[in-house]
């Protein structure tokens, strides 16, 4: 019985749209897999319900003022102002990867946006067919070998891995408002750059209000959906979405039955 393989790749499936098969996936099967290994699951489950409580407290009201209040074409500058100082720190994670001409695009990248986009407000370098990437030095550890080790669910910071803890420091610093020059006309002190760091924050917190109403209406068991989709998410990310699946062909010549 002959058996096909389908790879998607990273390119034939827009990134934006990972996260939303990922959930739809695992909406589908519901509890017919198994969970992967979770051996620190009483602890995770207690950080994520600590995590949970200060989001509603904290987080989640401050983001849902800024969306109020915010035009959304200002919350866009903001979310391209920030996605643009990633863009170095992609581009040096897909020279480890083994990928110079994705790094050249993410190069090119911050010095279009950087000066025609106006300090990186204004993502000209996508229309110009610069794609904006999405890699993180966890991945570039995934890619060497390292492996994943049990998830964990660390305070504020929610869904890891051990090995994604280990490159959570370096990955925040990296793309991190702190990392701007002294000099830099746009942040000259320690306080805008607090400023710029809360901003950060609160604006990715708002961008996730959409989806977490969905998984808020769902009747599953949220720890366990997200712990999931983190890991599924993760895995295709190391990949860049070469992730094989398999079928059987039932419509194969060797399935007929040839008896009159």
């Amino acid at each position: 019985m002959p058996t096909h393989v389908y790879r998607f790749t990273a390119k034939s499936i827009p990134m934006k749209n990972i996260v939303l098969l990922s959930a739809t996936l695992l909406l589908a099967v519901g509890c017919a897999n198994a969970p992967p290994e979770d051996p620190l699951e009483p602890y995770n489950r207690a950080m994520f319900s600590f995590n949970e409580k200060l989001d509603s407290a904290v987080m989640k009201p401050v983001a849902k003022a800024y969306m109020k209040v915010t035009p959304e074409l200002v919350r866009t500058w903001v979310g391209n102002f920030f996605g643009n100082l990633q863009d170095p720190w992609i581009g040096i994670n897909n020279l480890a990867q083994g990928k110079p001409v994705d790094a050249m695009h993410d190069f090119a990248r911050f010095v279009f946006n950087s000066t025609l986009g106006i300090g990186g407000l204004l993502d000209i370098a996508s229309e110009a067919g610069l794609p904006k990437h999405d890699e993180d030095f966890g991945q570039t550890l995934g890619v060497w070998g390292v492996k994943e080790g049990p998830y964990v669910v660390l305070p504020f910071f929610g869904p890891n891995t051990l090995r994604d803890s280990s490159a959570l420091p370096l990955d925040a610093m990296a793309s991190s408002p702190w990392t701007l020059p002294p000099g830099n006309p746009v942040v000259h002190d320690s306080k805008v750059r607090y400023g710029l760091s809360g901003m950060k924050l609160v604006n990715t917190r708002a961008r996730l209000l959409g989806a977490e109403r969905i998984l808020d209406e769902s009747t599953f068991d949220k720890y366990r959906f997200m712990r999931d989709s983190y890991l599924q998410l993760r895995r295709f990310k190391v990949r860049d979405g070469n992730v094989p699946i398999e079928y059987d062909d039932f419509d194969s010549d060797e399935n007929v039955d040839e008896t009159p």
